[in-house]
């Protein structure tokens, strides 16, 4: 949209939006967000009531929106209310809806195996590759540079990874070599894994579709997702003993909860815990032993 075309609200969103550094994305889907709200409204958000507010995250659950969209709408909306208008009253009234935590999808590591060698070309295998030997997000495994890799050090640079924040991440020798086998293929310049016009990077979709080709092709039946494979890394560390300190830092993870949640799923693990009734079972045993003849 022009600046002719835009209204002065949404230029002024826009521009609290950049003075806070917002990411392009999240501009994006702030601003639509609110286009949506003022479509269910058929009127300018400005002149949004609480009451207004209320109908519409109702008109939100009862349509059969999913958690991630009604909060990303709330999001929205409180930094519209909030900043742009100045109505902190309104931002309370939008309400976050809570999400009950499902256990991540994990591959074993026979089946990363198979994936990784069903991979449609050595582009994806290389890509896949690393969302499971540096545990990297989709996201950050597409925007990666030539440069980012540094074999001296043994680390690849993730630039502005979630939460706008850099950091590195582990770079295995296996994964180095393979990186190399690709490079010496396409010789890519720029992006690592470049898109079709090799002047953009891989998109994240283009990542996601050669995962599930992949993984169709390995005739593994779990749905699994490039994400599937961060789940696996942390999950394959912990079982390795790796302290989840450590594996927090490998993820980038703000904080130890998010992390924590591989412990439910670390099968192994779990099954090296001794129960405490095996401990007690040797007294049991003594403690069984007849004081008196059975009766007849």
């Amino acid at each position: 949209m022009t600046d002719e075309a835009m209204s002065p609200l949404r230029r002024r969103m826009i521009e609290d939006m950049t003075i806070r550094k917002l990411a392009p994305k999240t501009q994006h889907d702030y601003v639509q967000r609110v286009k949506d709200f003022a479509a269910f409204l058929n009127r300018s958000p400005a002149t949004a009531s609480k009451e207004d507010v209320r109908r519409y995250q109702l008109h939100l659950a009862s349509s059969g929106a999913h958690t991630p969209k009604i909060n990303g709408t709330v999001s929205a909306l409180r930094f519209f209310f909030d900043v742009t208008l100045d109505r902190a009253d309104l931002a309370k009234q939008a309400a976050f809806v809570h999400e009950p935590r499902k256990l991540p999808v994990v591959l074993s590591p026979e089946e990363v195996a198979r994936l990784l060698e069903a991979a449609p070309s050595i582009k994806y295998k290389a890509a896949l590759s690393v969302a499971y030997g540096a545990g990297l997000r989709v996201s950050e495994v597409v925007a990666l540079k030539v440069s980012d890799v540094d074999s001296k050090r043994m680390m690849l640079r993730v630039e502005q990874g979630k939460g706008r924040k850099d950091r590195h991440a582990m770079l295995s020798p296996q994964l180095l070599e393979l990186l190399r086998d690709w490079y010496r293929v396409a010789r890519p310049q720029g992006w690592l894994f470049p898109g079709r016009d090799r002047v953009n990077p891989m998109t994240p979709r283009q990542l996601r579709r050669g995962c599930e080709a992949a993984a169709q092709a390995a005739k593994i039946n779990k749905r699994v997702t490039p994400h599937t494979l961060r789940h696996s890394f942390a999950t394959h560390l912990l079982e390795q003993n790796i302290d989840i300190r450590v594996i927090q830092v490998l993820l980038g993870h703000a904080k130890l909860d998010t992390t924590a949640l591989y412990t439910r799923v670390a099968t192994n693990t779990l099954r090296q815990v001794m129960s405490p009734l095996d401990r007690i079972t040797p007294l049991l045993a003594k403690g069984t032993e007849p004081r008196h003849a059975p009766p007849a």
